[in-house]
């Protein structure tokens, strides 16, 4: 599993945002708060019986949770079924402390 930082992501969404699929793994009250443009929800809890069939395995995916603990095991998840996944480390949390201090923190 390759890992991300949030200045990772946000040279790539900077420099080439059509290159790279986001997949928030949270659930949907934690996306109401906050979540990336352009970030597709699919919880942890459905991703085997959901939203598989919209990823594209053309793609990386890089996979946003809370802290980065869900989106470690998604990312197992998704590359054993041959994806290209990426974890952002730290998750939105880090992301909002680094890259957007607008966002809210939960």
């Amino acid at each position: 599993m390759q890992n991300w930082t949030p200045r990772d992501l946000a040279q790539q969404l900077n420099t080439a945002a059509h290159a790279v699929q986001l997949l928030d793994v949270r659930e949907p009250w934690e996306y109401q708060i906050v979540h990336l443009e352009n970030s597709q929800l699919v919880p942890l809890s459905q991703l085997t019986n959901y939203g598989l069939h919209e990823l594209s395995k053309d793609l990386p995916i890089v996979v946003i949770c809370h802290h980065g603990i869900r989106s470690a095991h998604a990312c197992y998840l998704l590359e054993r079924l041959g994806f290209q996944a990426i974890n952002l480390t730290g998750g939105i949390d880090r992301w909002a402390r680094e890259i957007d201090p607008s966002i809210p923190i939960y």
